[in-house]
């Protein structure tokens, strides 16, 4: 590599060229990189939505949800398969495997359904929903009227006002808006009437299906012009609807004559409120290429623009914007990678003593920087708190192989050789030695392909941004820093003459024997060379202490986001009617806007079902969701703790539970899943799952979802009965479903768009009287439903769960504290006791197995980065003992790691594990940089205590700057200065810097130490 060195120094000029290219490509491709909060990844989830108006759950699961589980479970890739029925809806759940094609797998998957769909009842079509981050909102806005406008009129204003503006954003793909009543065309039978001119409603459905249609017949000519011919007019008025004839009447009618036709808004089955008042939704989401900060801004210059255009009583309110938190994190990393930066430049001044030097190493970290901005926008990442995250940990990290050359080039001139012979022979000495050091830093992140999940997604752009950057500073090091060296650098008077080449260095090597640094180090140096086995005992019981202390350390999978957002959700009793759960909601959003720090209330009581069901698990659960947006300086842990107070006596119905930001990303609660084929079983078993749950502490919010049952109207057809009237169950289930849920026939244009036409036998039955005075027209008449049918009352559950098949109960908990491996064992220590039936099972599940599956991983990746790197080291020294000593440096990071976190509080997580990955490749490469000099110098014919006290002499000031500019660097991140990206920055921080310390100083004397006895073995094994 050190011919690297010398290609710059005959190029200079090309060198200089070269580097201003990297500087304007790399700020060129700084400002064209998008930026978003996290990198965008595709949801390794299928959702499968079907629904069959007026099923009860466990129909819809016996029709349903049962032949499409059996569909999807034969689908390749899919890992797991839960299901929820509800009344009318089947939502199936499918997990699978990360990493492969999402829209491939769709496919299959609707394939799959598509290929069942003959065997579900009539009018179900199972639809798949897919997703990716993208997917998901970046703005979300509510819209309020106040008193002076009305529902239709806003609405209208929204639509013709501002989803246009919206759309005119640059990088928007959709505006999306919810909470608009839209209109129907109902049309109400006489049934009498209708059995009067024989005609039944089907046959109504029918005849309306078959008008109304244009279509096309053919061409004519007509002389030189060739002409389309369609037959048929659209049906476009309520007029047209009422003199429509039907066909078949004896005698003839029109449907005026037999129905009342009108276009009435749709029942709500949902509201929507903002701070009170109601309002409708409004979401953006963005282009997969754009940039989520930009579309936030053009969405904020558009609100400024329409508030003008709307009046004074509308009121727009931006709920959810992913920008401010990006930007404020970005900001931060950025202010903290700058500290950093000035730190460790601070450093090397302070070793080297000269701004030249110390700029022209200096020089690596902006290069560096630059050149990784270009490989991001080449391989498409974006600017995230992952990418920016690895930036800011690689600034400590891209000086070290320039330190390293330029305090080589520095010593070597002031041994008073020339500068270009000093220079080309100070980069050969330590050339194989930093590209060892730089290669094993960068291999270590190679194992991150081992781990799965959302966390092997999520930390892959941090790998590559990190190995980007450590490869740039190893090109720096060898060619650029050199050629700066040579023009910045001052050379020693009398540099070029031979015969003061020996005096000089002499009395440069005695200077820095007799510095404080050396003369401190040798003093610990020689002793422990002297005493091996003192020297050994004490690190070994160093490390025991270590391991003593690992019970004491506490554990979380992701830590806290820090969004200024939560979600507050209210559930109610099974069969709570909307316009209760709506009183009672009123009761609870009044309470959240009187918390300190809540900006906003979005509320949302009710669902609107279908394709919502892809993004809510279609719960048969009657709730209410309040979205709270918290001020931009608010403690959001303490308004999530006051919002508990807040909501905890107000007396009214249903549960009420928090959540925050959350875990970053993910599931944020600790679930427990009961499985258990006997409905009985499952019911009593799931209670005293729940009882264990709320037992354990350091719970919160349990929850349940398994359904209470809720009173529910069976009708038994008599089928005798039925047949001697002359029908069968089928067409009595039909004509009682179509009198309780119709559904629409098709659709009709009355001039503003598609409106749903329905056609209701007669006024839906609200009581159980009205049900039993329903009529079902015959061929003879009409003829009660109590004559061919039973009707009583009777419990059923609000919702049917599997998992993998089973019937499921999922009690859920959300951590008040950070040791979530803590309330991990004792939860699974209290369910151990409990007495489970055969049959049925009791499993941890939520963030409490991503955390087990993501230590894992991550356990299995250390093992594969310490393997790779012994094998770059025995590629480098050309021995298998040699890298064994050098690893010894690896358990004494540890040591550090671990007292870093219990002293600063940090829980062991995901980003610490990330940490101690990178701590593997960072310690080796103190001892390589020592043991190479050593060996070099045992190749020329030294002794060995020679060789191994020069070497480790020569060695201690670029090891000590290189380990506290990397330490001094992320000391910005550690304490979190800004908050930005704290929550993946600090814990890694923390453990690198604790591991550094530990290791770089226990390594300058463990390593010499071990490597002397491991060369006088080899040598008493020579000898014999």
């Amino acid at each position: 590599m050190s011919r690297l060195a010398r290609l710059s120094l005959a190029n200079r000029s090309v060198v200089a060229l070269l580097t201003i290219a990297i500087a304007v490509f790399g700020w060129i491709s700084l400002g064209s990189l998008k930026q978003e909060l996290i990198p965008s990844l595709q949801i390794p989830t299928a959702v499968v939505v079907a629904v069959d108006p007026g099923s009860s759950p466990q129909l819809v699961e016996q029709q349903v949800t049962v032949p499409v589980e059996q569909a999807v479970r034969a689908v390749d890739g899919v890992e797991k398969v839960t299901s929820t029925s509800s009344t009318g809806l089947s939502t199936t759940t499918v997990e699978l495997t990360y990493g492969g094609d999402l829209d491939a797998s769709a496919q299959s998957l609707q394939q799959a359904v598509d290929r069942v769909r003959t065997a579900l009842p009539d009018g179900v079509e199972p639809t798949v929903f897919t997703g990716s981050l993208d997917d998901f909102p970046v703005v979300q806005l509510a819209i309020s009227g106040g008193t002076g406008t009305d529902d239709a009129e806003l609405a209208a204003l929204v639509q013709d006002t501002v989803v246009p503006r919206f759309e005119q954003i640059d990088g928007v793909r959709d505006v999306t808006v919810t909470g608009v009543a839209d209109d129907a065309v109902t049309v109400t039978l006489d049934l009498p009437a209708l059995a009067g001119v024989g005609l039944t409603p089907a046959g109504v459905a029918t005849i309306l299906q078959d008008n109304g249609v244009v279509l096309p017949t053919g061409t004519v000519d007509d002389g030189d012009t060739t002409l389309s011919v369609q037959v048929g007019s659209e049906l476009a008025s309520v007029e047209d609807l009422e003199s429509l004839p039907l066909v078949g009447a004896d005698p003839a009618v029109t449907l005026g004559d037999v129905a009342e036709v009108a276009v009435a808004p749709v029942p709500a089955t949902s509201y929507s409120r903002l701070d009170g008042e109601p309002a409708l939704a409004v979401a953006l989401t963005k282009t997969p290429d754009g940039n989520t900060v930009e579309v936030s801004h053009g969405a904020q210059d558009a609100v400024d623009e329409l508030e003008a255009q709307l009046g004074d009583d509308v009121q727009v309110a931006v709920v959810f914007d992913q920008a401010p938190f990006i930007e404020e994190s970005i900001h931060g990393l950025a202010t903290e990678g700058a500290l950093g930066l000035v730190f460790a430049v601070l450093v090397i001044l302070l070793f080297l003593g000269s701004v030249r030097s110390t700029l022209v190493s200096a020089i690596s970290i902006p290069l560096s920087l630059l050149v990784t901005f270009v490989g991001l926008n080449v391989g498409g990442y974006s600017l995230n708190i992952l990418t920016l995250g690895a930036l800011t940990i690689a600034i400590g990290r891209v000086v070290d192989d320039s330190i390293v050359v330029i305090e080589n080039i520095k010593r070597h001139l002031s041994y008073g050789e020339a500068k270009s012979t000093a220079i080309l022979t100070a980069v050969r000495e330590v050339a194989g030695a930093i590209t060892a050091s730089t290669v094993t830093t960068v291999a270590v992140f190679l194992p991150i392909a081992l781990v799965g999940g959302m966390v092997g997604e999520l930390f892959r752009p941090f790998a590559v941004t990190v190995a980007i950057a450590m490869t740039a500073s190893l090109f720096v090091a060898l060619t650029i820093v050199p050629v700066l060296a040579y023009w910045f650098i001052k050379v020693t008077p009398g540099a070029d003459e031979a015969d003061d080449a020996a005096p000089a260095r002499d009395a440069a090597e005695e200077r820095e024997r007799n510095g404080f640094l050396q003369r401190g180090y040798l003093a610990t140096l020689r002793p422990a060379l002297r005493h091996p086995v003192i020297t050994l005992g004490a690190a070994f019981l160093i490390f025991a202490g270590t391991l003593a202390l690992v019970p004491r350390l506490e554990t979380n999978f992701l830590g806290d986001s820090g969004q200024d957002t939560l979600t507050v959700t209210q559930t109610f009793a099974p069969g709570t009617s909307l316009q209760a759960q709506d009183a009672s909601a009123q009761v609870v959003e009044q309470a959240l806007g009187g918390v300190d720090g809540v900006t906003t209330v979005q509320t949302t009581v009710g669902s609107s079902g279908g394709a919502e069901a892809a993004f809510t698990g279609g719960s048969g659960t009657p709730r209410a969701t309040f979205a709270l947006t918290l001020d931009g300086d608010a403690d959001a842990e303490r308004v999530q703790e006051d919002v508990r107070d807040a909501t905890a006596d107000l007396g009214t119905d249903g549960d009420v539970t928090v959540a925050g930001g959350g875990a970053a990303f993910g599931s944020s609660t600790v679930d427990v899943v009961v499985r258990s084929d006997d409905p009985v079983q499952l019911e009593e078993l799931a209670g005293e799952v729940q009882t264990v749950v709320e037992g354990v502490d350091g719970t919160s919010d349990v929850t349940n979802n398994l359904a209470a049952a809720q009173p529910t109207v069976q009708v038994v057809v008599d089928r005798a009965a039925a047949a001697e009237v002359g029908l069968t169950e089928t067409q009595v289930a039909g004509t009682v479903a179509a009198v309780m849920s119709p559904r629409p026939i098709g659709t009709v244009d009355l001039g503003e768009g598609p409106l749903d036409v329905t056609v209701v036998a007669t006024a839906g039955p609200s009581t159980l009287d009205e049900l039993r005075a329903v009529v079902l027209p015959t061929a003879t008449g009409l003829v009660p439903l109590t004559q061919v049918a039973s009707i009583d009352e009777v419990d059923v559950p609000t919702s049917v769960t599997r998992v993998d098949g089973e019937r499921s109960a999922t009690i859920s908990a959300t951590p008040t504290g950070q040791d979530l491996g803590a309330l991990t064992t004792a939860l699974q220590a209290e369910l151990d006791d409990l007495d489970v039936p055969a049959g049925a099972g009791v499993a941890i599940g939520g963030v409490a197995t991503d955390q087990q599956d993501a230590f894992a991983d991550l356990g299995l990746a250390l093992l594969v980065a310490v393997a790779i790197v012994y094998l770059v080291m025995v590629a480098t020294f050309r021995s298998l003992l040699q890298p064994v000593i050098l690893l010894v440096s690896v358990p004494f990071a540890a040591t550090g790691a671990l007292l870093a976190l219990l002293l600063t509080g940090t829980p062991l997580g995901v980003p610490a594990l990330i940490g101690v990955l990178m701590l593997v490749g960072i310690v080796v490469t103190n001892a390589i940089v020592l043991i190479d000099l050593v060996n070099q110098y045992r190749r020329a014919g030294r002794p060995l205590a020679e060789a191994v006290t020069e070497g480790a002499r020569k060695r201690l000031r670029p090891i000590l700057m290189t380990a506290l500019a990397t330490i001094f660097a992320l000391l910005p991140m550690a304490f979190g200065l800004t908050g930005g990206g704290v929550f993946i920055s600090k814990p890694l921080a923390i453990v690198v810097i604790g591991g550094l310390v530990s290791s770089t100083l226990l390594t300058l004397v463990l390593v010499p130490v071990l490597y002397t006895l491991a060369e006088k073995a080899k040598a008493r094994g020579r000898t014999v």
